[in-house]
């Protein structure tokens, strides 16, 4: 196994949810060595975990389980993890999904994101790397608590509510994933400002991606299409710069 299994996870201040729970997590892969060793790393957070070795089995989990976040393989032995997430988010579930690739591959990265896939990391990969990515995720969840005073941003007929996790512009209601949200919400705390790639990696992903800005690209163009779709555009490409949102003019 490829993976180095001596890297201890760096424990920072754990995460639970509102209630007081633990973070349920699933984890997906057809090793059962990596599988089991990403396990007793998430549960050295105090997080609830799962396992499954392969996606049928993972998609009766998920129904019964209900996780908080899901770790998957692409690469499994019956249906492939693009497949089972696809059918995770038919069912109505927007749980954060950090894929888990033996592919380094710009498109195979892109496809895992375009299906729904809100981070990945490439083998071999670190346990602290996997546990940071995790926990970046889940803190931009709805099981995230808003520490802004006033729970509500405008900008022009853009609102994003940082309580109930809504977004509207023009009273339409605009459906986000967790991701998309962070990254909407940095924009709009940063209204005609412009911000670099490198600056929103750092916020939005938690996380230094060594240089992967396509990422940015990819998720700026999600956004466009679900908040400037046939509305005079909000958000800017600053050429060589990086990106601003301001009021349509």
């Amino acid at each position: 196994m490829s993976t180095r299994a001596s890297d201890r996870p760096a424990q920072g201040p754990r995460l639970s949810k509102a209630d007081g729970s633990a973070i349920r997590v699933l984890v997906v892969d057809d090793e059962p060595t990596l599988a089991d060793l990403l396990a007793m790393a998430l549960r050295y957070e105090g997080w609830d975990v799962r396992t499954a070795g392969d996606g049928q089995k993972a998609l009766t989990i998920a129904r019964e389980f209900r996780p908080d976040a899901i770790v998957l393989d692409i690469m499994l032995p019956d249906i492939d993890g693009l497949q089972v997430l696809q059918r995770v988010r038919a069912s109505g579930s927007e749980t954060p999904v950090l894929f888990l690739t033996a592919k380094d591959s710009l498109d195979d990265r892109i496809a895992g994101l375009t299906a729904g896939g809100d981070d990945y990391v490439t083998k071999p990969f670190s346990l602290e790397e996997v546990v940071a990515r995790l926990r970046g995720l889940i803190r931009r969840s709805t099981l995230s608590v808003a520490e802004a005073n006033d729970p509500l941003i405008r900008i022009g007929d853009l609102t994003l509510d940082e309580d109930s996790y809504e977004v509207f512009r023009g009273g339409d209601q605009i459906e986000l994933t967790a991701t998309e949200f962070e990254l909407l919400r940095f924009l709009m705390r940063n209204p005609r400002r412009v911000l670099s790639k490198a600056q929103i990696l750092d916020r939005v992903w938690s996380y230094d991606f060594g240089g992967r800005s396509s990422v940015v690209e990819i998720y700026i163009s999600y956004l466009r299409k679900k908040i400037d779709a046939g509305r005079t555009p909000m958000i800017h490409t600053v050429r060589g710069a990086g990106y601003m949102l301001k009021t349509a003019q």
